[in-house]
């Protein structure tokens, strides 16, 4: 019966009503007087904490003094006990529990660690008093059920002993670690199998995977109608979205039909549609302006006249625009294939939804000015870099108020080359020009593709690689490099439309391409005629999505506001900055927040909830008890360099003390002590320390036998005394107070340590050992207590695993058995030794050295109080 008293936690049912065999309970009682539904049966822990109620149905004749196992609770834990006699016997003689009577004379039993079982019947309504109800332990057997609960409620029981770290491994045996060696994990890694060798081609080539299971009759009807849709809509996209990457608009058809016949075969999502997109084209566009601008194409040109003017190369403009963006493709290209060899697909997730957002909103406002010159036919300069949307805004303002009458004369596309041209490769020397451009460029056209894929994909029910999205969209560009493109993502409008029109695999894709191609062969000529503000138009109409997006910073806001200041910094810095160092921007600020929120985490002083094993905050709850002695501290962060400092002041501000100075407080005091012993003025004898000079402090009487107060170095004989720091001391040293004596760490929350993190815990540790107030540390996982042995926190032999409980309900648990068997002695006491003799201010390793060599069951402790 002694694991009864270890632990007992009464938490609520699984279901209602009665459930045979749930288990079974060691007493059953009636009270004279009330109707009898049924026995009831109180458990309590610990015995401030409240009652809980579970019912007693009457045992089976079998199992009635059988001596079976008393409780088994929902998980298979169970708490064993003898029969009755035997059990009653041995609890007398072990004394592990303490017999008395209540009112209405029945046998009530208690056991000291505070767990209460009081068994009485109750009416049906209201229950009857439990403070006279009969307490009768009853034989083993008795059936248990649970009480009558709500519909919504639900219960549970556990018993179990209470564990330490230790306990817990000595009964559990750990599993070791299987850890290989470098070349273990090479030999693994190159060992190759058929079964192998297909997962790794299939997932190379996604296209084996998917079209041998293609569905003919169910899917290719949809298909090729959401093939034709999309495939009109990424025309006209391709031609529009030409203008934002500054080539000739035949060449947005080329950037909307080759990254297709690519991904085709090595992508993975089933539903985005491949080509340019509003955001990324500009991105381009701004690479390409600020590497070829006008400025660079001046010509002069004679008119018959004498006078001489400068008019813009075109012809040789375009040319060297069209081979900077095809170079640029090719470089995105080799990124993304580099990061998705390298299995680096994991890097998306840096940029959070609410860093994108306020990205991709600057970038559609930006494309919205861009398009305002053409829309309204102005001549404006191309302004690139920091505040260049200020002026383009301004000039386009102007140069509209200025020539208005001008404006009739529109813009047309002009010139749309029939057929494809020839591959051609690059100009590998522009690769350090644009290197920090194209990798801005390769992440974003990543993340949205694969935040648009993954929306669809959770909708219809399967999964995307990201690392093989890294490749197949690698792989587009690099072979869209070679063809003139400019650099290929997917577009949230022309996705969209092939979903919803019905497409359910990338064969919806090749028959748009097969649109495109249709409109490169023979449609040219027909859109030649097309004015380029109606380009422009189909592009602003196509950021009406993003610009939506401005809506949900109220809703941000709402749920968190830290993201919400992301999203409105980054908007902000892309709009003033430009997009590649605005998301530069954006992207250092969030991680700055994290860091902030690691560094600056939430903590709470927690206490218990009555008669369960749930702690939670004082502040934020009522009806919480706290542990007197104790405080429970919750630190909801990871324990590292940057944060041990923020841990120190949660500590400080949780115990209301600052450890360190109340040792140094407690020695200062110590020596001024020692110091009037010396002279005289206070003397060490059986009673206690006697001041000379009188003292209205009861623990200090005057000394009639001092001739002479004055003389220093009076002989006395070597005593054993104990300091009561709370009280009021014979010197003027204010010393804080320590109400406590033991704290318990919650470090559920600690999901890493570092070395700096595990110094300071293990220094913790001893600053408050020193002033007699034990550490105890709950809720640690597995690899966090395997980095503390790697770093040598059990080094110190005064820290040892036991001190580490596997729940904060096991420490209190266990710091109550020791309060209740006076295992841990008056935290407030110091025991020392003064020696007449002695010059020196006594130390505290001579203090603890003299501490551990005294019988405290043989001295007589002397107190010095108020």
């Amino acid at each position: 019966m002694r694991t009864l008293t270890r632990a007992l936690y009464c938490l609520p049912l699984a279901r209602r009503g009665p459930q045979p065999g749930f288990g079974e309970i060691s007493g059953r009682g009636q009270r004279p007087g009330c109707s009898s539904e049924g026995n009831w049966v109180w458990l309590r822990q610990p015995p401030s904490a409240g009652l809980t109620l579970l019912k007693v149905r009457e045992p089976r004749a079998a199992d009635v003094g059988s001596g079976r196992e008393v409780l088994r609770a929902s998980n298979g834990l169970e708490v064993r006990a003898q029969p009755r006699r035997a059990w009653a016997e041995s609890v007398a003689e072990s004394g592990s529990l303490s017999r008395g009577s209540t009112a209405a004379g029945g046998a009530g039993r208690q056991l000291t660690s505070g767990l209460h079982l009081l068994f009485s019947s109750l009416a049906p309504s209201p229950p009857c008093s439990s403070s006279s109800a009969s307490q009768v332990m009853a034989a083993p057997g008795d059936r248990l059920e649970p009480p009558p609960l709500p519909e919504y409620s639900c219960s549970y029981v556990v018993s179990r002993p209470v564990y330490n770290e230790l306990a817990f491994q000595q009964q559990y045996e750990q599993r070791p670690k299987e850890r290989k060696t470098l070349r273990e994990n090479l030999a693994q890694g190159c060992s190759c199998s058929r079964k192998r060798t297909l997962r790794m081609v299939k997932t190379l080539l996604p296209i084996l995977d998917w079209l041998p299971k293609y569905r003919i009759k169910e899917w290719l009807l949809s298909d090729i109608i959401s093939g034709v849709s999309t495939g009109l809509v990424g025309t006209l996209q391709g031609m529009a979205y030409a203008l934002l990457a500054a080539v000739p608009v035949g060449y947005g058809l080329y950037s909307a039909f080759f990254p297709i016949l690519t991904y085709f075969i090595f992508g993975t999502s089933r539903h985005i549609s491949v080509g340019p997109f509003p955001v990324v084209s500009l991105m381009v566009g701004s690479v390409v302006l600020s590497m070829a601008p006008d400025e660079h194409f001046l010509v002069s040109s004679s008119n018959g006249t004498a006078l001489n003017t400068t008019i813009i190369d075109f012809a040789a403009r375009d040319a060297a625009r069209v081979l900077i963006a095809s170079t640029l493709t090719l470089l995105v290209g080799i990124i993304q294939l580099i990061f998705g060899g390298l299995q680096i697909g994991f890097i998306v997730r840096y940029l959070a939804d609410p860093l994108v957002g306020g990205f991709t909103t600057a970038a559609a406002f930006q494309v919205l000015v861009s398009q305002l010159k053409i829309v309204l036919n102005v001549s404006t300069k191309n302004y690139n870099g920091i505040l260049s949307i200020i002026y383009t805004i301004a000039a386009t303002a102007i140069s509209y108020g200025v020539d208005l009458e001008k404006k009739y004369n529109a813009g047309i596309v002009k010139s749309i080359p029939s057929g494809f041209l020839p591959p051609a490769m690059p100009s590998v020397s522009l690769f350090s020009e644009m290197l920090t451009a194209s990798f801005s460029i390769s992440v974003v056209a990543y993340a949205i593709a694969v935040s648009v894929g993954k929306v669809y994909a959770i909708k219809h029910d399967y999964t995307i690689d990201g690392n093989q999205e890294f490749i197949a969209f690698g792989i587009s560009n690099i072979f869209s490099g070679l063809f003139s493109c400019f650099v290929a993502t997917t577009a949230l409008s022309r996705t969209a439309v092939q979903e919803s029109t019905g497409g359910k695999t990338q064969v919806a894709g090749i028959i748009s391409a097969g649109v495109v191609m249709i409109a490169i062969v023979a449609l040219g000529k027909l859109l030649e005629p097309l004015q380029k503000s109606v380009l422009a138009a189909v592009v602003i109409a196509n950021l009406k999505g993003m610009f939506m997006q401005v809506c949900d910073v109220p809703h941000l806001w709402r749920q968190n506001k830290t993201d919400a200041v992301i999203w409105v910094f980054t908007c902000m810095a892309s709009i003033i900055l430009g997009l590649d160092l605005g998301l530069l921007a954006g992207l250092v600020f969030g991680f700055l927040t994290v860091v902030l929120r690691v560094q600056f985490p939430s903590w709470n002083s927690l206490g218990s909830i009555p008669s369960t094993d749930i702690y939670k905050s004082t502040k934020n709850y009522k009806n919480i008890e706290e542990l007197e002695g104790v405080k429970i501290l919750r630190f909801s962060s990871p324990i590292f360099y940057g944060n041990v400092d923020g841990l120190k002041k949660c500590i400080k501000s949780t115990v209301g003390f600052d450890a360190i100075r109340v040792y140094n407080k407690r020695l200062k005091a110590l020596r001024k002590i020692q110091k009037l012993i010396k002279k005289g003025q206070l003397r060490a004898t059986k009673n206690g320390i006697i001041s000379g000079a009188g003292s209205s402090n009861n623990a200090f009487e005057p000394d009639e036998d001092i001739e002479n107060p004055e003389e220093p170095d009076i002989p006395t004989k070597e005593i054993e005394i104990q300091v009561d720091w709370n009280s009021e001391l014979p010197v003027k040293v204010n010393v804080p107070k320590v109400p406590i004596h033991s704290l318990v760490l919650d470090c559920g929350a600690v999901s890493f340590l570092d070395v700096v993190g595990v110094r300071s815990l293990r220094v913790i540790v001893k600053e408050f050992q020193r002033i007699d107030v034990n550490v105890y540390f709950a809720s640690l996982q597995d690899h966090v207590i395997e980095k503390l042995e790697k770093c040598g926190f059990f080094n110190d032999n005064n820290i040892r695993k036991d001190i580490f409980f596997m729940t904060v309900h096991d420490a209190v648990l266990h710091l109550q058995n020791q309060v209740k068997s006076q295992e841990v002695q008056d935290s407030i006491l110091e025991t020392i030794t003064l020696i007449q003799d002695c010059k020196d201010p006594l130390e505290l390793m001579e203090a603890e050295m003299i501490e551990e060599q005294l019988d405290v069951q043989d001295e007589a402790i002397r107190r010095l109080a108020s």
